[in-house]
């Protein structure tokens, strides 16, 4: 079983997830690109997932190994926060349709699992 400080940052990365889900529904690149609201409002969950999930490793690293691509997620997030004016959107959206949706597996099953 995970420690509820664990779970609370997969909890965190789930609702940034879910989030994410609900701003593209139905939006294209395109519209991405042309959209610095939508842009903002993705470009800063993706730094909460990172940092959230850069610190349920450091509160339990068995969770790197239980999170696809979890060193990349983390590096993704420094990358948008330190080096945010080299980030493509193409780069993101990328992210967004084929990371985010297996992240947001991973993050469920564990949140579900009892054991």
């Amino acid at each position: 079983m995970l420690p509820h400080e664990t779970k609370k940052y997969l909890f965190d990365i789930a609702e940034a997830c879910n989030l994410i889900t609900q701003f593209v529904h139905g939006k294209t690149l395109a519209d991405y690109q042309n959209d610095p609201l939508l842009r903002s409002g993705v470009e800063r969950q993706l730094e909460i997932i990172g940092e959230a999930l850069n610190q349920a490793i450091q509160h339990n690293p068995a969770v790197s190994g239980m999170i696809s691509n979890s060193s990349r997620i983390v590096s993704f997030r420094n990358r948008l926060i330190h080096g945010y004016a080299t980030v493509s959107d193409d780069v993101v959206w990328g992210v967004l349709e084929t990371s985010l949706p297996v992240l947001t597996r991973e993050v469920k099953a564990l949140l579900e699992k009892k054991t």
